[in-house]
């Protein structure tokens, strides 16, 4: 008797899955012998790949700017300073490290900020 509950339950519980992904959007495909069979959608982030690269370009712009206006010296102090912190700060020093795209950024923005 346990084994039929737990079967029933096993099933139940695949049922309250199977809703769950039906909620947000199906798809219904006609096999050749004529049953209708349907599908969840893949729900598709809301974060594309060309959002994340633009974020990563935007940000090495950032501290390539950073890098020409304070100057690298002065640049390399301050993530010195800021990996004696705290955990937030450590870890803002690890994404704030200069990093060769970031000094080519500077150098090349640098005679336009003189």
């Amino acid at each position: 008797m346990v084994e039929h509950r737990d079967q029933f339950q096993s099933r139940l519980k695949h049922i309250n899955r199977k809703h769950a992904a039906m909620s947000e959007g199906f798809s219904a495909q006609m096999r050749p012998d004529g049953l209708l069979v349907l599908q969840p959608r893949r729900v598709q982030s809301r974060i594309s790949a060309r959002t994340v690269l633009f974020f990563a370009a935007a940000f090495l712009l950032f501290k390539g700017f950073l890098i020409a206006a304070l100057g690298s010296a002065s640049y390399d102090e301050r993530v010195a300073r800021l990996s004696g912190g705290s955990a937030v700060e450590r870890a803002g020093a690890f994404l704030m490290q200069a990093e060769p795209a970031s000094m080519y950024i500077a150098q090349k923005i640098g005679p336009v900020l003189r």
